[in-house]
């Protein structure tokens, strides 16, 4: 059985959502789900995981939160995500998704395979809770 490891920071609730909808997918396509905060999880138990995904919402001018999501993705890199499959989501307020491409693309850069971004504005309704459960799928069969 796959184990993926949802980890994520939310600051409105929005992105707490999307992560449980995610894991919600991934358990359903038959995988054994681990659902943290950001705050609650070790680079070496995240890596561990079959398949990861990681959210975090548009923060500032469009960037990854500062104080617990960027630090934690930059320690996943420094212990080496290449080859580990991925995906990213997020919630957005205002802007064109630029943190999610930058995010994507830095996550590339490091050689792991993204097989998946979804970033949905404010609140996700059903639809977009849909999205996040497509996702969790698709992460769980990698």
């Amino acid at each position: 059985m796959k184990q993926v490891t949802v980890v994520y920071w939310s600051g409105t609730g929005n992105t707490e959502l999307m992560a449980k909808a995610v894991a919600e997918g991934a358990k359903s396509a038959g995988a054994t789900v681990k659902l943290l905060s950001v705050e609650d999880a070790s680079p070496e138990e995240v890596l561990a995981a079959d398949a990861i995904a990681l959210g975090c919402p548009a923060m500032g001018d469009e960037v990854l939160e500062e104080s617990f999501m960027d630090p934690f993705v930059e320690a996943l890199e420094g212990q080496g995500i290449e080859g580990a499959a991925l995906a990213l989501f997020g919630s957005y307020d205002w802007g064109d998704g630029r943190w999610m491409r930058e995010w994507e693309e830095r996550i590339t850069e490091h050689k792991a395979k993204v097989v998946g971004t979804l970033i949905i504005h404010n609140t996700p309704d059903e639809e977009g809770l849909a999205e996040c459960r497509t996702l969790g799928e698709k992460l769980a069969a990698q």
